[in-house]
């Protein structure tokens, strides 16, 4: 049985459809504690689950460093197979990535390479494409630019706003990655083969 544990910043309606999977017996993983960086409306979920929660506030450290270290020694303590960033809304450091990595994934409302950062529908809109889409990605020290490991496309509508693409985007975000999620429970996928692939190899 895989475990996970999920960090939010805001509603977590990833993190709602995730626990609700995880509670049927067949499904291979469990979420055993959810963590944030504030306090968030997402906590309810947990819960409602009955599932432990951890804070670790962002504003009562100096730097991203201090909070990653400690975020990293909660982490710890609980020992998940994988960490799901669910509207996490801050760049992990790269400390903690590293300690971490290929164990922390994350999904993104675009199609990655196109549109990343904290506004991808946003972007999308700006930029007058006829297609979007959604994206589950292995964590990396760059701005949504680890390996991918799910996607797929959303069409823009005539008459889309930010609100209206994003509530189409969200449903196939959670799709991806709860099918993601099945697939390293099952072994159907190797995060640390999809990260190899992608690391450069020095030369000769």
């Amino acid at each position: 049985m895989l475990t996970v544990a999920v960090l939010i910043s805001g509603a977590g309606s990833n993190l709602r459809a995730l626990l609700d999977t995880t509670a049927d017996d067949d499904f291979p993983a469990r979420v055993i504690v959810v963590g944030g960086d504030r306090e968030a409306d997402g906590f309810q979920h947990a819960e409602d689950f009955n599932i432990p929660t951890m804070l670790v506030p962002w504003r009562e450290y100096d730097s991203r460093e201090e909070w990653g270290a400690e975020l990293g020694e909660q982490l710890a303590v609980w020992r998940p197979d994988l960490v799901v960033l669910s509207g996490l809304m801050r760049l992990l450091p790269a400390p903690l990535v590293d300690a971490w990595s290929p164990r922390i994934i994350n999904t993104h409302p675009a199609y990655l390479p196109e549109f990343p950062g904290a506004h991808g529908v946003r972007d999308a809109l700006a930029a007058g494409v006829a297609q979007t889409g959604a994206s589950v990605i292995i964590v990396d020290n760059g701005v949504d630019s680890g390996p991918i490991l799910a996607q797929e496309r959303v069409p823009v509508l005539p008459g889309d706003d930010e609100h209206s693409l994003h509530d189409r985007i969200k449903p196939v975000e959670r799709r991806l990655l709860i099918d993601v999620v099945r697939r390293i429970a099952t072994g159907e996928l190797d995060l640390a083969a999809v990260r190899d692939a992608r690391t450069p190899r020095p030369t000769d």
